[in-house]
């Protein structure tokens, strides 16, 4: 594997305070209390799947290996630290000397996961696990919310091409993590730059409304554009006439025009003319793409247009109404002491409602019917029964502290279109329903 399959290494600040501050008083607490160092086991996971959703996908596991490895204090941050009065002096010398050593288990990205899942499994001493559970989480709940929202907007396409461009509709940064998270999801391309540099995710783009209406006429505005990119570029039509517009593009471009763009209107019926009208001149091989405030359904109502492509940006970047997974991290057995050999005990919160979880440290598989179609998610506890040993779902990403699991952004898109290919045909219903297989703890 060629190292530029990974993306470029671009540095970033430490992850360290990306956090809350319970997170650093427990460990306080903790030290104070000669507990810090139990060995203990955390896991993130769901209760449920957002509303009405039927199944969810992992998105954001490369970047986790990446916070998790940037995850130190430097000088300037311990010092403010003490300033505040956060936390006492032998926290700070603890934390002066954070790495996390432990290991790390999950499912691999682009994998589909239901509730119950045990997502990530963090394995360490309680004071090294604990610090880590807000940026995990953030990073898990958004881009999961995103890929979600992404791979029913790809199975809603049927195949079509999908441009995320959501960059201007949210936090810069989180516009970089959405367009990787989309790509996972199964979208093709992103306009952002960042994310195409960062993660070697194609980017496209061609003009706005303000390059057109820049010019004294759509013709020269069309030709301007054209004599810069050629005549395989995608022009917008719909400033003016779109009748109108779509002639001139050909009487410009003549027939090799790449594609047109639609970014208002009655998207199906406007589709529909602007074809004909393609046909009718020659340019056969046009191609047509459409924008404006789409979403999964909008995409399906547009499944009997003759659209080749869309592009998606604020429902998209904001997980088309579910913008959160309701991912948890919660400690779920620890020893009584740091010795490897000392017994791992099961704990868990017992409350009433809904926020009770199941103690053990947990291992995962997906059973099959007899035609290879996924019809549980098996958790347990326990030794796994011989039928489901090929079937696990955690695989090793961090060892003694090591990230051992890096992988091209490539092979999580594959993954998640298998993944999603092996579930029931109902998972791909845009309706609400619940969980397209149940879980079962064994």
């Amino acid at each position: 594997m060629n190292s530029a399959d990974l993306g470029r290494r671009v540095g970033v600040p430490s992850t360290a305070l990306f956090t809350d501050q319970y997170e650093l008083t427990m460990v306080q607490a903790a030290l104070k209390a000669g507990t810090a160092g139990r060995r203990s086991v955390f896991e993130a996971f769901t209760r449920r799947l957002p509303e009405g959703r039927r199944y969810g996908v992992v998105a954001g596991i490369g970047r986790v290996l990446d916070a998790v490895e940037n995850f130190h204090f430097d000088d300037e941050m311990l010092a403010f630290l003490r300033d505040q009065h956060i936390v006492d002096g032998p926290t700070l010398d603890y934390l002066a000397d954070y790495r996390f050593s432990g290991d790390i288990w999950g499912y691999p990205e682009g994998e589909v996961y239901f509730p119950g899942s045990p997502i990530l499994r963090v394995e360490g001493s309680f004071a090294e696990c604990v610090l880590l559970e807000t940026v995990i989480l953030s990073i898990l709940n958004h881009d999961s919310a995103i890929a979600a929202a992404a791979s029913r907007m790809s199975a809603a396409a049927g195949g079509r091409g999908l441009i995320e461009m959501g960059a201007r509709r949210t936090h810069e940064l989180s516009a970089v993590a959405s367009a990787r998270a989309a790509y996972i999801g199964g979208f093709d391309t992103t306009s952002d730059l960042a994310a195409g540099f960062r993660y070697n995710i194609p980017t496209v783009g061609t003009s706005a409304h303000a390059f057109t209406l820049l010019h004294d006429s759509e013709r020269d505005a069309f030709r301007a554009q054209v004599d810069s990119l050629g005549r395989g570029t995608t022009l917008l039509v719909d400033t003016y006439d779109v009748t109108a517009a779509v002639r001139t593009a050909v009487e410009v471009a003549g027939t090799e025009l790449g594609a047109v763009r639609i970014d208002s209107g009655d998207l199906l019926l406007v589709a529909h003319r602007v074809r004909q009208q393609l046909d009718e001149l020659g340019a056969t091989g046009t191609k047509i793409v459409v924008t404006s405030d789409l979403d999964e359904y909008a995409i399906a109502s547009l499944a009997a247009a003759p659209v080749d492509a869309y592009g998606v940006g604020t429902q998209l970047v904001t997980g088309s109404g579910q913008p959160t997974c309701s991912m948890v991290y919660k400690l779920v057995a620890r020893a009584s002491s740091a010795d490897p050999a000392d017994e791992l005990r099961p704990v868990a919160k017992k409350s009433l409602g809904a926020k009770s979880s199941m103690g053990g440290r947990k291992w995962a598989a997906r059973r099959l019917d007899e035609d290879g179609v996924a019809e549980a998610e098996v958790i347990g506890t326990g030794p796994v029964p011989a039928e489901l040993a090929g079937r696990q779902l955690l695989v090793e990403l961090v060892k003694g502290g090591e990230v051992i699991a890096r992988e091209p952004l490539d092979a999580a898109r594959e993954r998640h279109i298998a993944a999603r290919a092996g579930l029931p045909m109902s998972a791909m219903q845009l309706s609400r329903g619940e969980p397209v297989i149940p879980t079962e703890y064994v």
